[in-house]
């Protein structure tokens, strides 16, 4: 078998596909929630404790060394963690609502796995001695 046609029944298994389609909502899911962030969640936030932009906020470690003439010879050395704050409440946003499907997906399945199974048709050995029975009756 060619390596080529290894790669192509190797990409069209079922597992391969659901993957990549994953990884594509996932994308989409993760610029829902950085917009749900930065423009709902955290403008209120922000109000609430003082009219903060968390992306905004850094500590400043040296400034900005300007020239004579105003032009940045060297750029401040900042460290930004008001973003690494809004990254830590999109990660929590999205860690929650997977464990919220995935709670309702176990729901689901638990609900299949209790539902009552159909009562299982008799062997041919039970007909046979069902039969044998009902002859005997006779």
């Amino acid at each position: 078998m060619g390596m080529i046609s290894e790669f192509k029944e190797f990409a069209m298994r079922g597992n391969v596909i659901d993957l990549a389609v994953g990884v594509v909502i996932g994308a989409a899911f993760g610029k829902i929630v950085t917009a749900l962030v930065e423009k709902v969640i955290m403008p209120p936030i922000g109000l609430l404790i003082g009219k903060v932009d968390f992306s905004e906020l850094k500590w400043t470690l040296a400034e900005a060394q300007l020239a004579a003439d105003g032009s940045e010879l060297a750029p401040a050395v900042v460290i930004g963690y008001g973003e690494f704050i809004n990254t830590i409440i999109q990660f929590v946003i999205v860690a929650f609502a997977i464990f919220l499907l995935i709670k309702a997906l176990n729901r689901l399945a638990r609900k299949k796995a209790e539902a009552p199974a159909a009562p299982a048709a008799p062997s041919e050995e039970v007909l046979l001695l069902r039969e044998i029975r009902d002859n005997l009756k006779k």
